[in-house]
């Protein structure tokens, strides 16, 4: 019983040296390097925007070192799920789908679905019913893609789906389709741009949550309880001692949280 005891005793020694030392190590965190300003990749390849402030803003909080990679995001998910990373920090809402897959952190910004088009276009009405026939442009598997799937398509608007923001963009400014839907937070960043004057807002937002999820948060597994829980309480610090803030101020002249 002795030798037991003991052996149980080293091995309760070695469990909670690891977890020491994981606790330590950087965290690695998946984003995708296409959605400005929350992410895009600068002029040296580096990962750079709103999500990567904010996630440095929580490693340095957990006394973390923080190291980037980038991802598609059609693979952002799977390979999170591979153990490529240990978190997303990619503008990523919260949905129920989502949830099958992931555990989410509180969020940290709200974003309705908001449309754009080409103000030579002039397209006001974008309801349902006005937009029959009209093209609609939109990133693949995007809250936005499901919002147009389920509320557009059916009646009648033809969808193009897109791998990234920037190239609905590009085929809206462009002229080879009608309008496009994303969140309300970055298309306010684009339409603000030389490139995004060529456009505007169209209609109104919608901030049903069946569509647009509870907020932009970020991903872990769904057995990582125990970063989950560290991220959540680093998230309510850096709200409380005003980092949060400062990192929204320099983006957007209006509250995110």
């Amino acid at each position: 019983m002795k030798i037991v005891a003991a052996l149980v005793a080293m091995a309760m020694v070695a469990l909670t040296s690891a977890a020491h030392a994981d606790d330590h190590r950087p965290l690695r965190i998946g984003s995708e390097g296409a959605y400005p300003p929350f992410n895009s990749l600068d002029a040296n390849g580096r990962l750079q925007g709103f999500d990567i402030d904010v996630a440095n803003a929580l490693c340095a909080q957990m006394n973390r070192t923080c190291e980037f990679v980038q991802e598609d995001w059609d693979s952002i998910i799977p390979a999170l799920i591979a153990n490529k990373y240990d978190m997303i920090a990619a503008a990523m809402s919260i949905t129920d789908e989502r949830r099958k897959w992931v555990a989410f952190s509180k969020p940290y910004a709200r974003s309705a679905i908001s449309f754009a088009t080409r103000r030579i276009a002039n397209i006001r009405d974008i309801t349902p019913a006005a937009m029959k026939g009209r093209v609609i442009g939109a990133q693949a598997n995007t809250v936005s893609d499901r919002y147009l799937t389920a509320v557009y398509e059916p009646a009648g608007a033809i969808i193009r789906r897109y791998q990234t923001q920037q190239e609905a963009q590009l085929e809206l400014s462009s002229g080879r389709i009608d309008v496009i839907a994303a969140g309300k937070l970055f298309l306010y960043d684009w339409l603000t741009t030389k490139q995004g004057g060529c456009c505007v807002f169209a209609g109104d937002a919608t901030t049903d949550g069946k569509y647009t999820g509870e907020g932009i948060a970020i991903a872990v597994r769904n057995d990582d309880k125990d970063l989950l829980n560290k991220l959540n309480a680093a998230m309510d610090a850096i709200v409380a001692n005003g980092t949060f803030k400062k990192i929204n101020d320099k983006y957007y002249p209006f509250s995110v949280y």
